[in-house]
């Protein structure tokens, strides 16, 4: 089948894979395609070793850490560093709002719940604590809709804090939460200590991790989201300007989050939209705030001049094809959720492949919308997308002699690997 890429010099390559066949867990390529299906097979093993002579000019950014990422589908135009484990300071909050919307879209919390001040979060993360706060009264109650307004506007760790004892009972609790969180989510190395990021050896995460946890927050909090975008906010009788400056810029800016630790440096985590585009971006371990904000405009540009969306296939379209054991059918075609898009350099020059990588052959029978496996798509030698494909359409059981013959055949296969195994 024609994918849909349409620019200058932009060349698609489909495979299709098995990466775990039921008779021998290896990496194999499989002609689990139809006759004139297209789709090309290419040894999984040389793909990391393509890289593109036409490299595009980096951002003109300073930071250490950085990545910039297509909301949409969480592909990622730029990367600097970014698997290394770091001290977030108040980008941590992030995953405090992150866990705290995730109660409220399940029903478990309400905005209208109250919480109480105690003293404990009175004194460390209060006004006698001298850190960024919303000034909660000591033994005063807060509901959750502006313990929230705190959290995200001002920055406020007493909101923090009384949030995760008004929901665990101790910040230690809640911290052990948020790890938990962390990883339902698709956080595999962030770990948490506290609600608020203050220094701690056990709250680090990863520039790319926090890139995907403003993603979630982004899609799926969208009635919630729009706090991030607001511009000030006022509690006991003391109003705080919004500390993102990316919001005064006119760049398209409505989020996130910016943090400083002496440990940490200056970070950021931001997102503009433009031309009905959205980019999140993370920079982290600058030496100034003027330097944050300088880095996190530059980024955001850089990625609106010189990206725009490409369609690899439309919606519904069949992208290629699971091999099928046992079945009235030898194979069944996969399609994704939606359309799939990326976004590609604007000058073209960049090459494409995209694989098709499921654990095979996948065993009769197999309903209509079954997940199989997951399309990932490659710019040069970078991953850029992951998107899950299920069956477009039923595969029923097949007689016995259809079994028959599949099982001698994944029998010999795998007689065949064990052999070239020792080899």
């Amino acid at each position: 089948m024609a994918a849909l890429v349409k620019g200058p010099k932009v060349r698609l390559v489909v495979a299709a894979f098995i990466v775990a066949a039921l008779c021998a867990p290896v990496l194999a390529a499989t002609k689990a395609h139809r006759p004139g299906s297209g789709l090309a097979h290419r040894p999984a093993s040389g793909l990391a070793a393509r890289k593109d002579p036409a490299k595009k000019d980096d951002p003109p950014i300073n930071a250490p850490h950085a990545i910039l990422i297509d909301a949409e589908n969480g592909s990622v135009l730029f990367e600097r560093d970014p698997d290394v484990m770091i001290f977030p300071a108040s980008l941590a909050k992030l995953m405090t709002a992150e866990y705290v919307f995730h109660l409220i879209k399940t029903g478990k919390l309400n905005l209208t719940d109250e919480f109480p001040v105690s003293e404990n979060a009175w004194r460390k993360g209060g006004a006698p604590s001298r850190t960024s706060t919303m000034f909660a009264a000591l033994h005063s109650r807060i509901s959750v809709d502006s313990l929230i307004h705190g959290l995200i506007i001002q920055s406020a760790n007493d909101a923090c804090i009384v949030l995760a004892e008004g929901l665990e009972g101790t910040e230690a609790a809640f911290a052990a939460k948020l790890t938990q969180r962390a990883r339902e989510i698709g956080l595999p190395k962030s770990t948490f200590a506290n609600s608020n990021g203050l220094p701690d050896p056990g709250t680090q995460v990863t520039t790319r991790e926090l890139g995907i946890l403003a993603r979630q927050i982004i899609l799926n909090y969208p009635d919630l989201y729009p706090i991030y975008g607001q511009r000030d906010f006022t509690w006991n009788k003391i109003k705080q300007p919004n500390r993102n400056p990316l919001l005064a810029l006119d760049i398209g800016a409505d989020g996130l989050k910016t943090g400083f630790t002496k440990e940490a440096g200056y970070g950021l985590v931001g997102s503009a939209v433009q031309n009905g585009v959205r980019l999140v971006e993370v920079v982290n371990g600058l030496s100034s705030p003027k330097e944050r904000a300088e880095d996190g405009r530059k980024l955001l540009e850089w990625g609106f001049k010189n990206f725009e969306h490409r369609i690899l296939f439309a919606e519904g379209q069949t992208i290629g094809y699971a091999k099928v054991f046992g079945g009235a059918e030898s194979s069944v075609p996969l399609v994704a959720p939606g359309l799939v898009q990326v976004m590609m350099p604007k000058a073209g020059g960049d090459r494409l492949v995209a694989r098709i990588v499921y654990n095979g052959p996948v065993p009769a029978p197999i309903a209509k919308d079954q997940a199989i496996g997951e399309l990932r798509v490659w710019r040069n030698d970078k991953v850029i997308l992951n998107m899950p494909l299920k069956a477009a359409e039923a595969v029923a059981q097949g007689s016995l002699s259809q079994r028959a013959v599949d099982a001698v055949a994944e029998l010999m296969i795998g007689l065949f690997r064990a052999g070239a195994q020792k080899l």
